[in-house]
């Protein structure tokens, strides 16, 4: 499902995203951003990794993006909205996806550690779940690769210092 603005493309959202990201690795956070758009093409959550600062495992770009949209909308389906992230969902944020009934996920960069999307396994696409989501990889993924390459570099290297 895409959304009916044609006018606004996937990277434009991504860029969004990216964003998102940026914020998250000014305060040394793990740069990872999400952003949730409904059908109009209007963007409806924004958020940013958060882990180190909430402390809480949860605290993943998508999963607060999910939990903010959901507020917006009054509703835990998100039945007509893509969801827009830096990085290929993880276990836990594709079960989130799965659960919030989004049909459509566009990510930036593979992650061959976690990304449950199609580098590990395709979480959001097994027909044994009663939901599926259409899968669109690797919109900006050099862009969205390299802020994090670029992130733990800095973190390895301040760590050396150290």
């Amino acid at each position: 499902m895409k959304h009916k603005n044609p006018c606004i493309s996937d990277e434009h959202y991504m860029s969004l995203a990216i964003e998102e990201a940026k914020k998250a690795a000014t305060i040394e956070e793990v740069p990872i951003g999400a952003v949730i758009v409904d059908e109009k093409g209007v963007v409806i959550a924004k958020a940013h990794n958060l882990r180190e600062t909430t402390q809480l495992a949860k605290s993943h770009a998508e999963f607060l993006a999910i939990e903010k949209a959901n507020e917006q909308l009054g509703s835990w389906r998100l039945e007509n909205c893509t969801l827009y992230v830096t990085l290929e969902p993880c276990p836990m944020c594709a079960g989130a996806i799965m659960q919030a009934r989004i049909p459509r996920v566009v990510f930036g960069a593979y992650d061959p550690k976690a990304g449950s999307c199609g580098s590990l396994l395709n979480l959001l696409q097994d027909p044994r779940f009663n939901h599926r989501a259409e899968v669109t990889p690797n919109i900006l993924g050099q862009e969205c690769g390299k802020l994090l390459t670029q992130f733990f570099q800095a973190l390895r290297n301040k760590k050396k210092k150290m």
